[in-house]
């Protein structure tokens, strides 16, 4: 007889995400690693006095939640208490935002910064009202004329700060952008405190740098909440010397520093996959390709808890600043452009295809943001051109949010096995709002799940947090049923997918990505034991459920992490 099982699973559905998407109802743990998946016969001989027999009564063990984009610093310095609240529900209005603006310059010292995160023109009354109505220093000023204030959008591609933050930062109408942002100004030329793309890194050079203690309880903060919702593993995609201008740093070198520390300490409770940002929200292919030399990384970790997978390259930026890429102009004009160094598109193409070359023949997995149809070809054309001329078996480089995929670039993609990382709870919180930027063909279009899984391209699904809230059931329900935060309103229902293709997304399909599909990702005897046990039988469920279903027991490499059945 061989060694007794640690955990046991009996009397549920075990949803395997094998390649036959087969569902048993028992499932056995023995040293982190899965050693029996059936039924009730199959692991009773595994039961003995030491072993965690759970009756599932109904209920769904699944993998456990990949959430394959998610930047795990940034989320937690980004919620409360490290940051205000400004998303929705949080807060409805500019004058809500002003609200919460007052209450914390009651607490904070003279001196202090004000920092918050979340703030969407789509959630706020006064821009809904009035499109051309957008925040301003002003909304700022009355209720804090002498502290800095620093307010993120829910992005992360737009900054709204005060008077008192331009000026210590020094920002005043003579204040030339770094190619590819910009300092939105007003008629008369003076800037209204709303920053873009990569002039947020002025702001961010002012602000007082993270310390490690700070980075280390934002990420502490991140993991409490992964394992409360089943998340067993992330891509923390972009930390190194080009994140050191976003979001005081949260993407910064120093960051992997703490990983590695909080891995050394036991508390990384969940898998951690890292792509490192070589130069930032823009860059000349020469300054990426200095930056590419320079990048250290180390291999003394454990690689299936922090792994260095590859290289991320910002191509554009996104559709609500107008700065996503497009064949076709936008509502009221424009088409955005890449946002490399260069003078001409001629240029920016050529600096993007340079840099995907440096990448990809370093030996990196690439993955690019970029969000316009236009852009994402470009991308995808560069993957293509770099591996003809750099041959390299299974680079899986892939394209990250993909808004606007086209027929063109799926077909490459597909070709070439590479993916796309979508992003089905941004697509659930803009639905409603994109319609203006795009209209309602392209709005509804947007993340062709449907297409892209159809034409046979590898597809992922992460949040993007803090974006958006890491809640994979959300996201499930939004891929099923294409349906809006604000009003509910179905968006592109020619793009919904199934239950079980949804899963894939969220667990094997990310493992892919990582590189690791081999011994995660599914349950299956051998793969290590990342389980989520979800309460009800989600394979039955109504897809307007699943966000309501509760998280009982979050599993990683066969240690308990969340046990909502004890508590």
């Amino acid at each position: 007889m061989g060694a007794y099982a640690d955990l046991v699973f009996v009397g549920g559905r075990v949803v395997t995400v094998d390649a036959e998407f087969s569902v048993a109802s028992a499932l056995a743990v023995t040293g982190g690693v899965i050693s029996a998946v059936g039924e009730g016969h199959d692991v009773t001989p595994l039961v003995g006095p030491g072993t965690r027999v759970v009756d599932l009564r109904g209920a769904t063990l699944l993998p456990g939640i990949n959430d394959s984009h998610l930047h795990g610093c940034a989320f937690g310095m980004a919620t409360p208490p490290l940051s205000l609240d400004l998303g929705h529900p949080a807060v409805s209005s500019l004058a809500d935002v002003a609200g919460a603006v007052r209450e914390a310059v009651r607490r904070t010292p003279a001196g202090g910064w004000i920092t918050g995160h979340g703030w969407d023109t789509g959630y706020l009354a006064e821009c809904l009202s009035d499109p051309s109505r957008l925040p301003s220093r002003h909304d700022l000023d009355t209720v804090s004329p002498d502290r800095p204030v620093v307010l993120y959008s829910f992005s992360g591609h737009a900054t709204w700060v005060n008077s008192k933050a331009l000026e210590l930062i020094g920002i005043d109408r003579h204040t030339v952008a770094p190619p590819g942002g910009a300092v939105v100004v007003d008629g008369a030329g003076e800037p209204t405190g709303l920053l873009h793309e990569g002039a947020q890194a002025l702001v961010q050079n002012a602000l007082p740098p993270l310390g490690r203690r700070e980075r280390t309880e934002a990420i502490r903060s991140t993991l409490a909440t992964l394992a409360r919702l089943g998340v067993t593993s992330y891509t923390e995609p972009g930390l190194g010397p080009g994140g050191a201008g976003i979001m005081r740093g949260a993407l910064g070198a120093e960051t992997l520093d703490v990983y590695r520390r909080l891995l050394a300490d036991g508390e990384l409770t969940a898998r951690v996959g890292v792509l490192l940002l070589p130069t930032g929200m823009a860059s000349t292919a020469e300054e990426f390709a200095r930056a590419l030399t320079a990048l250290v990384e180390s291999g003394d970790t454990d690689p299936r808890r922090l792994a260095i997978h590859g290289v991320k390259i910002f191509a554009d930026g996104i559709v609500p600043n107008r700065t996503a890429w497009m064949h076709e102009p936008y509502v009221g004009g424009g088409c955005g452009s890449l946002c490399v160094g260069g003078a001409t598109d001629a240029e920016r193409v050529a600096g993007i295809d340079a840099m995907i070359r440096h990448a990809h023949a370093a030996g990196h997995q690439v993955g690019v943001h970029v969000t316009g149809d236009r852009g994402i070809d470009t991308v995808t054309d560069s993957f293509a051109a770099a591996a003809a001329e750099h041959p390299r078996p299974d680079a899986r480089h892939y394209v990250i949010h993909g808004d606007f995929l086209t027929a063109h670039s799926m077909k490459v993609l597909a070709a070439h096995g590479f993916g796309v990382n979508m992003n089905p709870t941004v697509k659930w919180t803009v639905a409603d709002m994109e319609e203006a930027f795009v209209g309602p063909d392209r709005a509804a279009y947007a993340w062709p799940y449907r297409a892209a899984l159809d034409a046979g391209v590898r597809v992922t699904s992460g949040s993007d947090a803090p974006v958006t809230f890491p809640d994979w059931r959300q996201g499930v329900a939004t891929m099923m049923l294409r349906e809006s935060k604000a009003a509910g309103r179905v968006s592109g229902p020619e793009q919904r997918i199934g239950l079980a293709e949804a899963i894939r997304t969220y667990t094997i399909d990310a493992a892919w990505q990582d590189f690791a599909d081999g011994w995660k990702g599914s349950l299956e005897p051998g793969k290590v034991a990342d389980l989520c046990l979800l309460g009800g039988d989600l394979l039955s469920a109504d897809p307007h459920d699943i966000p309501g279903m509760p998280v009982l027991l979050t599993v990683v490499d066969g240690r308990i992490v969340h046990d909502a059945l004890r508590d």
